[in-house]
């Protein structure tokens, strides 16, 4: 197929545009800088915020990829919204015949952040675009660069004590990002995924702790853990801001996401895509050495 990537350069649209290849299809690479582009695939140039930029860009596309968000900007509901309400017009006017998108897990019974809600709220408005949408719900994505996971990683680096909040103790299920990008790349050739939502995950339930301990004992580092309740979400955006490269803004939305249990309750993506994903020590340790082969290469 003709595949249009919305999100071409990001942490996984630059490893989706490759697999997409290798797989047979056509790829269309979108960016706001196309000139600049060094990926796999044909840039085109498009912004998610332009309606009339968008259409160019899907125009002649059997397929696209929605791999966008705003974690950064303050307002990134409303940006998301708008942003999923013209890539769906701007597909179904080109008569694209699906759209993939790569949300996030979380029960809608529970009480879900803000970012949580957004995830949900652009499967609505992509899907009210009258097309049918595949959407891949995930938790943590582990891999080079992904902001979750480098927000684990420095962590575990800079600081040998840490006082946390209690949602240390909120389970979530991570997988590795080649597994996601597996799973993007499978759920094209299968057309019943067409209008469907799946949960992806690995085959480890881990609590915040745990995870931030598996990296400590991978690396060699000593570590000890204190949750205390007293630290809001305010100020643990803040405490992250200080350790790590995460921003405040991005450090404050993932926070809020982290008192919510997001774990696989539906299998069903295993019978029609069949592979064992990575363990999280596998995944941890392929992370490490990509990071380690970028910094050699850099």
């Amino acid at each position: 197929m003709r595949v249009l990537v919305a999100g071409a350069t990001g942490f996984v649209g630059r490893r989706l545009c490759p697999q997409l290849v290798a797989a047979g299809h056509e790829v269309r690479a979108m960016t706001r800088h196309p000139e600049s582009y060094r990926g796999v695939g044909t840039a085109v140039g498009g912004d998610v915020a332009d309606a009339g930029a968008l259409r160019a860009a899907v125009a002649g596309c059997e397929a696209a990829y929605y791999l966008v968000h705003s974690l950064a900007e303050k307002d990134f509901e409303r940006r998301d919204a708008q942003a999923a309400r013209n890539f769906g017009e701007a597909a179904a006017e080109a008569g694209v015949r699906r759209i993939v998108y790569l949300g996030g897990l979380g029960d809608d019974g529970d009480d879900l952040s803000a970012h949580l809600r957004s995830r949900r709220e652009v499967e609505r408005l992509l899907a009210g675009s009258g097309m049918p949408v595949t959407t891949l719900r995930a938790g943590i994505i582990v891999g080079h660069g992904g902001i979750s996971w480098e927000m684990t990683r420095q962590l575990v680096e800079h600081l040998p004590a840490m006082i946390t909040p209690q949602w240390v103790h909120t389970r979530t299920q991570p997988i590795a990002v080649d597994d996601v990008v597996r799973y993007l790349v499978g759920v094209l050739d299968r057309p019943e995924t067409a209008g469907r939502t799946f949960e992806i995950g690995g085959p480890d339930v881990l609590e915040y702790q745990d995870m931030l301990r598996r990296v400590a004992k991978i690396e060699g580092r000593p570590l000890i853990i204190v949750p205390i309740p007293l630290l809001s979400p305010r100020l643990s955006s803040w405490w992250l801001s200080l350790v790590t490269t995460v921003d405040t803004t991005t450090g404050r939305t993932l926070v809020d996401s982290m008192s919510n249990e997001v774990v696989v309750r539906d299998n069903s993506i295993r019978d029609l895509i069949p592979f064992e994903p990575l363990g999280y020590d596998d995944a941890v340790l392929r992370a490490l050495g990509e990071r380690a082969k970028a910094g050699r290469d850099s």
